[in-house]
């Protein structure tokens, strides 16, 4: 790989207007934050990164404010004048500082980014390069559509023809208590054949097990994070009480978490979102994680823009993610 000189890095704090609100059992936003990284190196070239944060500690702690503060008082300081050879560089210059991942992220995605374009190299083929052989970019990847949590089972089924049509392979309805066996229910009898999953949102407790068990009825794909977003221990506890595949999504931060998580039979599945585990660098360890493993993987999303949708549909189009992505078409 040709190296870059990192000359300069500038930030672009956005909120846009949402072509749809998502509701989840953390609630709904009023728009989508981010902010986009611009980093120029010596020669010219420009890679574009996103921090994909709210204005509210809710998904994670991370938050734009706290973003701005730590890209332009440590992280951005660090890396100024920077000769990189390759992208897994970015997080032994930052080790020095603790968590943020989103913001690490948004730096490391940048580089990805110039890096790919100074040598030439489809951003697929650049994650390539740090895998095994055999893990040739596929050229596509599957993806599917999250669903927030409507006002009526009646405007839920709606939207789900009206994915259905556009394409989307899987469907995930966000769910919580009193909005899941009932909705689950009423969507299998209208479509008994698409693959559905829902989505928690760490919404329940170990206690709800019984409850949680209604769902093995429906054939879901998979349920994604029912337990305390920190968790792996119950939801270890919880798995062995379900047919349905459990989904670790906020539990899963480094490669160690998903070792843990398969070792301890938390899970089936794990839902990789490479801004929640700080860098692709950390997303291509927990790629080779699950598949050595045989783990089924997907690409899970943060109401990307089309910056962070970009990388992400690249990462998604490599063989070991083997279920359908949240990478939704641009006009969303």
């Amino acid at each position: 790989m040709q190296p870059i000189t990192i000359e300069a890095i500038h930030l672009h704090p956005i909120g846009l207007e949402l072509a749809e609100k998502l509701r989840t059992s953390y609630g709904a936003e009023p728009f989508k934050s981010a902010v986009i990284v611009e980093l120029i190196t010596s020669h010219g070239v420009i890679g574009w990164g996103e921090c994909p944060t709210k204005m509210k500690p809710s998904y994670t702690y991370e938050t734009m404010g706290t973003a701005l503060h730590v890209l332009n008082e440590f992280f951005i300081p660090k890396l100024i004048g920077k000769t990189i050879t390759t992208p897994t560089e970015i997080p032994v210059l930052l080790k020095a500082y603790r968590g943020h991942p989103m913001a690490k992220y948004a730096v490391e995605a940048a580089v990805w980014d110039a890096l790919a374009k100074a040598n030439d190299l489809p951003l697929a083929e650049a994650f390539a390069l740090h895998l095994p052989e055999g893990n040739t970019p596929k050229g596509s990847a599957l993806v599917g559509v999250s669903i927030g949590m409507q006002d009526t089972i009646e405007a839920t089924l709606e939207i789900i023809t009206k994915r259905l049509e556009q394409g989307y392979g899987r469907i995930k309805l966000k769910i919580e208590p009193g909005w899941d066996v009932e909705l689950a229910r009423r969507v299998r009898a209208v479509y008994p054949e698409i693959q559905l999953m829902l989505d928690a949102n760490s919404a329940y407790r170990l206690h709800d097990s019984d409850h949680l068990r209604q769902l093995d009825q429906f054939n879901l794909l998979m349920l994604e994070q029912p337990l305390g977003a920190d968790d792996i221990y119950e939801h270890s506890k919880l798995q062995p009480q379900l047919t349905t595949a459990i989904c670790l999504d906020e539990s899963i931060h480094t490669a160690n978490d998903t070792r843990m998580a398969i070792e301890l039979g938390a899970c089936r599945i794990i839902n990789l979102k490479p801004a929640r585990v700080g860098g692709y660098t950390e997303s291509l360890k927990i790629y080779q994680v699950c598949v050595q493993h045989q783990v089924p993987l997907w690409i899970g999303g943060l109401l990307e823009t089309g910056i962070g949708r970009a990388a992400n549909l690249a990462f998604a189009s490599l063989p070991g993610v083997t279920l359908p992505c949240d990478i939704s078409a641009t006009d969303r």
